[in-house]
């Protein structure tokens, strides 16, 4: 029996022929297709109800005729009825069941599965971006680890992923950054640690410029030269992007992120000129105290904010340069679809920039492609304040991330001191980042959460030591019966019992929720599945004895046990964690 990946998209496209079939009005009938009430059912089709109404029609009536034009081949794969006032309930049968799990045996089949999603679609996603010279924060692991994860569930689910870190290495800071580094650098500073030498020069210099006119003048002097091609400063700044970036690279290849391009802001210097003129030429910008200014006054809250495209010193700022950017990935990467991941800080810009863009693409006559401010909230301390050292200075990511594994390997050498002290470090840093990389994930990203080390290196509730123990746990089971949870399971017959049925249904449910968190890019969405695809197994697993006498009982708990792993392992490595075989 042939069954597809997304059983959910292709009810919601029989439901849609049968009211067709029926003779319901082209256009006005919608599925409203849902997961439905366990009780009832696998999928609800709601949208009977609210067409009759509107019709003053009889919707259980309604529902009959929608369900006697079901084509006979659904009819295969579901029990259908009907509740209520008009909803169709459709419960997937066993013999289904059984037939997904051994068709999607592999991840390889799972992502040819999901790619139906964004086959084809090119989609452009700018996350991480951070500041050259700056070292990376607590704060900044928000955009780095849903950026990484929005990627990896991109890309498995079918689209050509385009991952650009949008660096802002220009700007007024490089006047002092420059002057700095001219006259305060420490040599053997700079050697040990990049950047935190060039924080430090720049610190310096801004303390000087502030307390003393000839350095602001001095400063200013070094950015004329810069910006006009001075060799000398160019080759400086030249050197702290390099700086900046071997930084920045560490921290990324250990939470295994990468990127495609790292187009900073000086990449579009000299495409910011083109944005002034052709916005200029199609009325959309104008001249407002010396600024060049675009206006959206059909925009409750933009009426009196104008969008400064130019600064009234005639200086490029964020908005040519994001402008400027926006044209070139259109144009040159050809993107069907643009994601840029900023803090919810920044949404009135991203919001202002999409404005400006939608007319002057539409003026120009250039395709649009989506677009998505992907924003995020902040990383709190437990005094729900912003999360900081006792110092009251940002808390290092780099600084983070080491006690994050240092607190992992106690723990693993208080539960399993019996291992070897290489294979408890190993253990402790897949733990350990996980840890810090779920405990965001987790969170609907609009959300402002609280940063708590109990929380997150918890071995019980929504955590990655929870799901991570859950996977080498399935792993015990197929060691201990000295199988392969690769192996296909012959002999296997469809689930019986509540609670593999339960399972099963869950798991045939991955679809569903891929679909859902790429549509939001909201990575918690995965998160939740995969926390309650772990508790569903649990339950399975205290109820239904693996290991029995009967062959196919056994072949086919042992199935639901490996299709398990599969989906955790598959979900756990989307989302950017590593996974283990023993803990």
């Amino acid at each position: 029996m042939h069954v597809s990946f997304n059983i959910g998209s292709d009810l919601e496209a029989a439901v849609s022929g049968a009211a067709q079939a029926a003779g319901l009005e082209p256009g006005a009938f919608s599925p409203e297709l849902r997961a439905a009430d366990p009780r009832h059912g696998d999928f609800q089709a709601n949208g009977v109800l609210g067409y009759a109404k509107a019709r003053k029609l009889n919707p259980r009536a309604v529902a009959d005729q929608v369900v006697a034009a079901l084509p006979a081949s659904l009819r295969e794969h579901f029990e259908v009825g009907i509740a209520g006032p008009g909803f169709i309930n459709f419960r997937l049968k066993p013999a289904t069941l059984l037939a997904w799990l051994c068709t999607y045996d592999s991840a390889e089949h799972l992502k040819s599965g999901a790619a139906a999603l964004y086959h084809g679609q090119r989609y452009v996603v700018d996350f991480s971006s951070p500041n050259t010279a700056k070292q990376l924060h607590v704060g900044h692991i928000r955009g780095m680890v849903i950026g990484e994860a929005i990627c990896r569930l991109l890309a498995f689910c079918g689209a050509e992923v385009i991952r650009d870190n949008h660096i802002g290495d220009w700007g007024t800071q490089f006047g002092k950054l420059i002057w700095g580094y001219k006259h305060l650098r420490n040599d053997a500073a700079l050697a040990a640690d990049p950047l935190e030498e060039l924080e430090r020069i720049y610190k310096a210099a801004d303390a000087a410029a502030k307390a003393d006119p000839a350095v602001l003048d001095a400063v200013r002097a070094e950015l004329v030269l810069l910006q006009s091609g001075n060799p000398e400063n160019r080759a400086l700044w030249d050197r702290i992007n390099t700086l900046s970036a071997g930084a920045f690279t560490s921290i990324y290849r250990q939470l295994g992120i990468h990127f495609d391009h790292q187009l900073g802001e000086s990449f579009y210097n000299d495409k910011v000129p083109q944005v002034y003129t052709e916005l200029t030429a199609a009325g959309l910008a104008v001249e407002s105290q010396g600024a060049l200014v675009v206006f959206h006054p059909e925009h409750p809250r933009f009426k009196t904010q104008p969008f400064i495209i130019r600064k009234s010193d005639g200086a490029a700022n964020y908005a040519s340069t994001d402008l400027a950017t926006m044209l070139y990935r259109t144009e040159h990467f050809r993107a069907d679809a643009i994601a840029v991941l900023t803090d919810a800080r920044q949404s009135d810009h991203f919001e202002q920039l999409w404005l400006t863009t939608q007319k002057w693409f539409a003026h120009t006559g250039r395709r649009l492609p989506r677009f998505e401010h992907v924003s995020f909230g902040s990383i709190l301390g437990e005094d729900g304040k912003a999360i900081k050292t006792r110092s009251g200075d940002p808390i290092k990511l780099q600084a983070l991330l080491a006690e994050a594994e240092e607190r992992a390997f106690a723990l693993v050498t208080e539960k399993s001191p019996e291992l070897p002290e290489a294979e408890r470090r190993d253990i402790a840093n897949a733990v350990g980042v996980g840890a810090v990389r779920y405990a965001d994930l987790a969170q609907n990203r609009s959300s402002d959460y609280i940063f708590s080390w109990e929380k997150i290196l918890a071995f019980e509730g929504n955590t990655a030591p929870y799901l991570l123990y859950a996977v080498t746990r399935i792993h015990s089971i197929f060691r201990k019966a000295g199988l392969d949870p690769a192996a296909a399971m012959a002999g296997a017959t469809p689930p019986e019992t509540p609670e593999e049925l339960a399972l099963a249904r869950k798991l045939v449910g991955f679809a569903t929720v891929l679909n859902l968190t790429t549509a939001q890019l909201r990575p918690h969405f995965l998160c939740t599945y995969l926390y309650e695809l772990a508790g569903e197994f649990s339950t399975f697993y205290v109820a239904n004895k693996v290991i029995v006498d009967d062959a196919p009982v056994k072949a086919r708990r042992l199935l639901l046990c490996a299709r398990t792993l599969l989906v955790l392992e598959t979900g756990l490595q989307l989302l950017g964690l590593r996974t283990l075989t023993r803990m």
